[in-house]
C-alpha cells in the first residue's frame, strides 16, 4: 500500500474564518499607541490611562493592578478590566527536557484551545506562538492542518500568549532562574499570514520600545508561512523586517500539491520568488522549512532539486525530522537519508541545519499541536 499522498487531492483550503457568535473582548493589544487614546477616551477614562496601563503590561509585564500605584487605588481594578480584560485561560501545562521546554494550553472566552510551547537553551529562550485556533492549509502530515480552521486569534490574544512567556521567563519559572524572552515564533497553530492584521499588529506590539510594546528586535522574531505570497508581499512593506520561514517541505510542484495544498495556487518558483524580494527588502535571510518524511519527499533527487533551487539564493534550510502525530501513516526519515540530504544541500553551499526534536514527547513539537486537553490541570 502506497504511503504517497494522493494525486489529486480533495483540496480544502480556507482562509475566511467562520462566523463567530461572540467576539473575543477588546484589549489595549489590538489597537496603535494613538488608538488606545482614543479608545480611553471612549470609556470615559483620561488618555493618558493608556499609555499608564501599556507601561505595566508591555514594560512591568504585570498582571496585578495592585501594584500600579500611579493610577488611583480605586479605580485599578476598573480601568484593568477595561483596557486588559483576560482572554486567556491557563489550562494544563505539560514539560519534558527536564523542565527546559514547557507546553501551555489556553482556554480563550469562548472555550477555544489553543497552545504556545516556551524553550529554554543556553543562550536564549524561545516561544512558539499560535495565531489561529487550528488551520485551514490543510497539510496532510501536521496535526493543525488536519484539525481544521476554527476561527482567527485576535491581536490581543495572541499577544497574551507572548507575555505570558515574557513574564514566566522573568519569574523564573523554568529551570536557571531568571530569564528574558528573547525570540519569538508565529510556528505554533495557524498560517499566520492568513490572520495578516492581527499578526502585524503583533509584530508591532513585539518590536515597538516600552512602554509602547515589548522592545524585543524584529531580528528575533519570525513568522512563518505555507508560501501565501500576497502576505509575503505585503508584510516585507511594513517596515518591520523580521525573519520569513517558508515551509516548503518538497522542490517540486507535483508533490507539494499535495502535501502543502496552497501550492495550487502559489507554485514552488513563485514563493521563492517572493521570499527573494523579502530578502532583497529587508536584508534578512530567510529560512526553507522542510520536514523530511520517509520515501516521500527524502530522496536523494529531491535534495539535489532543492539544492539547485537554492544555491544562489540568501537562504538557509531548516530540515525537521517529521514528527509523530495521531493516525498518521508517516514516519521520520531513515537516518542514512537524512545525512545523504544533508550532504547533498551542503554540496551546494546551501547552509543546512538539522532541526532538534524540541517537545515531541509532550506533542509540542513541529506539526504536532491540536490543542488536546492533556496533562496536568493549571490549579
Amino acid at each position: 500500500m502506497s504511503t504517497r499522498p494522493d494525486a489529486n487531492p480533495e483540496l480544502k483550503l480556507v482562509f475566511d474564518e467562520p462566523p463567530q457568535r461572540k467576539k473575543a473582548p477588546k484589549h489595549l493589544a489590538d489597537l496603535s499607541p494613538a488608538d488606545r487614546k482614543v479608545w480611553a477616551k471612549e470609556l470615559g477614562l483620561q488618555p493618558f490611562r493608556a499609555s499608564q496601563v501599556a507601561t505595566h503590561y508591555f514594560s512591568h509585564l504585570s498582571n496585578n493592578p495592585e501594584e500600579w500605584t500611579d493610577i488611583p487605588a480605586a479605580e485599578r481594578q476598573t480601568i484593568a478590566a477595561a483596557l486588559t480584560p483576560k482572554l486567556i485561560q491557563l489550562v494544563t501545562s505539560r514539560t519534558t527536557d527536564n523542565g527546559m521546554t514547557r507546553k501551555d494550553l489556553w482556554k480563550l472566552h469562548d472555550g477555544v484551545l489553543v497552545e504556545s510551547v516556551l524553550m529554554r537553551y543556553t543562550d536564549r529562550v524561545t516561544v512558539c506562538i499560535s495565531s489561529q485556533a487550528g488551520c485551514g492549509m490543510n497539510c496532510p502530515f501536521c496535526a493543525t492542518g488536519q484539525a481544521g480552521l476554527t476561527r482567527n486569534l485576535t491581536a490581543g490574544e495572541i499577544t497574551e500568549q507572548i507575555v505570558a512567556a515574557a513574564r514566566a521567563c522573568a519569574n523564573g519559572e523554568l529551570p536557571g532562574g531568571e530569564a528574558r524572552l528573547s525570540n519569538i515564533v508565529f510556528m505554533g497553530m495557524g498560517e499566520p499570514l492568513a490572520n495578516y492584521n492581527a499578526v502585524v499588529r503583533t509584530l508591532r506590539n513585539i518590536t515597538d520600545p516600552n512602554p509602547d510594546g515589548l522592545g524585543i528586535s524584529a531580528r528575533s522574531v519570525t513568522v512563518s508561512t505555507v508560501g501565501l505570497v500576497n502576505g509575503i508581499e505585503k508584510l516585507m512593506d511594513e517596515g518591520i523586517n523580521c525573519t520569513l520561514a517558508v515551509s516548503l517541505h518538497t522542490p517540486d510542484d507535483e508533490l507539494r500539491d499535495s502535501l502543502v495544498p496552497i501550492n495550487s495556487r502559489f507554485k514552488v518558483r513563485e514563493v521563492l520568488a517572493a521570499a527573494d524580494d523579502y530578502e532583497k527588502k529587508t536584508g534578512r535571510r530567510y529560512s526553507i522549512e522542510y520536514a523530511l518524511i520517509r520515501d516521500i519527499n527524502d530522496q536523494s533527487w529531491r535534495a539535489d532539486l532543492l539544492g539547485r533551487l537554492l544555491k544562489s539564493r540568501n537562504a538557509h534550510v531548516n530540515l525537521i525530522p517529521l514528527n509523530p502525530t495521531p493516525g498518521s501513516k508517516w514516519t521520520a526519515s531513515r537516518r542514512e537519508d537524512e545525512v545523504e540530504f544533508v550532504r547533498i544541500l551542503e554540496s551546494y553551499g546551501v547552509p543546512v541545519t538539522v532541526r532538534d526534536t524540541r517537545g515531541r514527547e509532550i506533542d509540542g513539537a513541529c506539526g504536532q499541536l491540536a490543542a488536546a486537553e492533556k496533562g496536568k490541570p493549571v490549579a
